[in-house]
């Protein structure tokens, strides 16, 4: 059986880096983007999408259709806040987000609407009537 000798002078170097302000710095701008979760359902009168956005303000969202492309977009400006203390470990950030999706031919495009409550924005998206009617049938094989 042997020993191993263990330096004990390398873990607090580890812990001082890991909690060094120059270190969480550098991953602020990872931290500052951030790609929420979707939902996408469909039912009979067409699609709806959430998107999982708690905390977020309505007036900071921009939602844009370009042909078929629907693109979803947060950004919130950074404010500098004054604080009494250092933190140590800082969560609390929202930044900005894009997601895009292609949208199918059967949407009625000009009927896209959208609303945000309880940290859920809901966008609906209506089939044209067209798509509606028999959507689904059985086909005879003669």
């Amino acid at each position: 059986m042997s020993l191993i000798r263990f330096n004990s002078s390398a873990l607090p170097s580890l812990v001082d880096t890991f909690f060094n302000r120059e270190a969480l710095d550098s991953l602020h701008s990872f931290q500052n983007q951030f790609l929420p979760s979707v939902n996408i359902l469909e039912k009979a009168d067409g699609f709806e999408i959430e998107v999982a956005a708690p905390g977020l303000k309505k007036e900071n969202f921009q939602i844009n259709l370009i042909k078929s492309n629907l693109s979803i977009a947060y950004l919130e400006k950074e404010k500098q806040e004054e604080t009494s203390g250092k933190f140590t470990r800082r969560e609390f950030r929202t930044g900005s987000f894009k997601r895009n999706f292609t949208l199918p031919q059967t949407i009625e495009n000009e009927r896209i609407n959208a609303l945000y409550t309880d940290g859920i924005l809901k966008i609906f998206l209506p089939k044209r009537e067209e798509e509606k009617v028999n959507s689904e049938r059985s086909i005879e094989i003669h």
